[in-house]
């Protein structure tokens, strides 16, 4: 069984989360006139994906919660969330806001650490939780590569 109100708490941080980052997200003349991988989605494409990615990383949070053992456990998960959270709106905020593909790339690996550290964190406890942030991981390790490839076609920025 699914706790409700962990749920609900998980996902308003993911909606809250996806709505700032969002928000940081400009699809303008900039963007638009940059040189992208062939194996770039659509702009369109995008939103969707990270509904997806989100819903099932509010899922695994909700799973962990329930299965953690310890209220360390649980304090930690909220932690680790909290600083992925962080990081995914910085990601927004430095390639978009402030127009640097190139930092955006160094930190776009601390997000994927941080997920990194999600999964297998989660897993320990729940294995459920671990496989449902495996998505993330695999999402932020294909943006990496699209933001490398912004960077080679198009730097230097600044």
């Amino acid at each position: 069984m699914i706790p409700g109100r962990p749920l609900l708490i998980a996902a308003g941080a993911a909606l809250a989360t996806a709505t700032v980052g969002g928000a940081m997200t400009r699809i303008d003349a900039w963007y638009t006139g940059l040189e992208k991988s062939l194996l770039n989605p659509p702009d369109w494409a995008f939103a969707p994906g990270w509904t997806i990615i989100f819903a099932l990383a509010a899922l695994a949070a909700t799973f962990g919660w329930r299965d953690a053992t310890t209220q360390r456990d649980r304090f930690l998960l909220v932690i680790f969330f909290f600083i992925n959270a962080v990081l995914n709106i910085a990601w927004s905020a430095v390639f978009f806001t402030l127009r640097r593909p190139d930092w955006a790339l160094a930190e776009v690996a601390t997000l994927w650490i941080s997920v990194a550290v999600i999964a297998v964190f989660l897993a320990r406890f729940s294995r459920a939780a671990g496989l449902l942030m495996l998505p993330y991981l695999v999402w932020v390790s294909f943006a990496a590569w699209l933001n490398y490839k912004v960077v080679q076609l198009n730097g230097p920025f600044g």
